[in-house]
C-alpha cells in the first residue's frame, strides 16, 4: 500500500457499552488500528459477537466510537455533527447489508435512484439516470429495470442493492454479510461481482463476512480476537 492512496485510518478505536445507566461499561472494541487505501479491499472475520458489525458501523458513521479517531480523506469524521455526518454517508459512502432493505413498492430503477434524492457528489462523472442504467446493466438486470423485488430472486434482489450503494459515486463501500443470506452459487457470483466493480469503479470496499470464500478474494483479512483487529496470517491477495 505503499504507492496507494490513504482513504481510510483508524487510529486507536475503541467502544464500550452500558446495559443501563449506571452499570459497568462492556468494552466491545479496544485499540483499533487499520489503513485502507483507495481501491482496496479489506475483509473482517471473526465470531458473531465479536464486534464486527460495531466496527462498520463506526467507519459508516452510523454509530460514534468511545474513544479515537476516524480519518475519511483525511477529514476527521469523529470531530462532525450529525447533519455532516449524514452528508458524508449520502456522498462518500455505499452500504450493503445480509438483507436487501429494498422498497417493496418501488421498481427496481426506483430503488437504486433512492439515493440520489438525499444529494449526491457535487460533481458526477455521469448522471444519476445514466449511472443507474449502466451498473443495472453490468450486473444483469437491464431486463429487470420496472421489475418490484417481490419479482426478483435473493441474489437479483442483492445485486440490485449493490448498484444502489454505488449510486452515488462513493469512495468507500462497506458490505456487512452481503452473501449470508443466499445460496452459495448466488454467493460465490455476488462475491466474483463485488471484486470485479471494486476494480471497475475504483472504490475502496470492506466486508465483514463468515463466508470464507468472499474474505479470500479480498487483499487483507483481518479477524476480531478479544476487541483487538489482527491480521490472519498467510494471508495474500486471492487466498486465506
Amino acid at each position: 500500500m505503499a504507492d496507494t492512496q490513504i482513504l481510510l485510518q483508524l487510529t486507536d478505536i475503541a467502544k464500550s457499552y452500558t446495559a443501563f445507566q449506571g452499570a459497568p461499561e462492556t468494552p466491545v472494541l479496544r485499540d483499533v488500528d487499520l489503513d485502507v487505501g483507495a481501491g482496496e479491499t479489506v475483509a473482517i472475520v471473526g465470531p458473531s459477537g465479536s464486534g464486527k458489525t460495531t466496527l462498520l458501523n463506526i467507519i459508516g458513521t452510523l454509530d460514534r466510537p468511545t474513544s479515537g479517531r476516524v480519518l475519511l480523506n483525511g477529514r476527521d469524521l469523529t470531530a462532525l455533527g450529525d447533519a455532516e455526518l449524514a452528508a458524508v454517508r449520502s456522498r462518500e459512502i455505499g452500504f450493503i447489508f445480509q438483507f436487501h432493505h429494498l422498497l417493496p413498492q418501488c421498481t427496481v430503477l426506483e430503488n437504486v435512484l433512492l439515493p440520489t434524492l438525499a444529494g449526491g457528489p457535487e460533481k458526477r462523472s455521469e448522471p444519476a439516470h445514466s449511472r443507474a442504467h449502466r451498473l443495472l446493466h453490468r450486473v444483469g438486470l437491464s431486463e429487470r429495470l420496472t421489475y418490484r423485488p417481490g419479482q426478483l430472486s435473493g441474489g437479483e434482489r442483492q445485486r440490485v442493492a449493490v448498484v444502489r450503494a454505488l449510486i452515488n459515486e462513493p469512495r468507500l463501500l462497506l458490505a456487512d454479510e452481503p452473501t449470508g443470506s443466499l445460496d452459495r452459487a448466488s454467493a460465490d457470483n455476488l462475491a466474483d461481482l463485488l471484486v470485479e466493480l471494486n476494480r471497475e469503479e475504483g472504490v475502496a470496499l470492506i466486508v465483514i463476512t463468515h463466508a470464507l470464500s468472499l474474505a479470500e478474494r479480498m487483499e487483507r483479512v483481518y479477524r476480531i480476537e478479544n476487541g483487538m483487529l489482527v491480521p490472519v496470517t498467510g494471508h495474500v491477495a486471492g487466498g486465506v
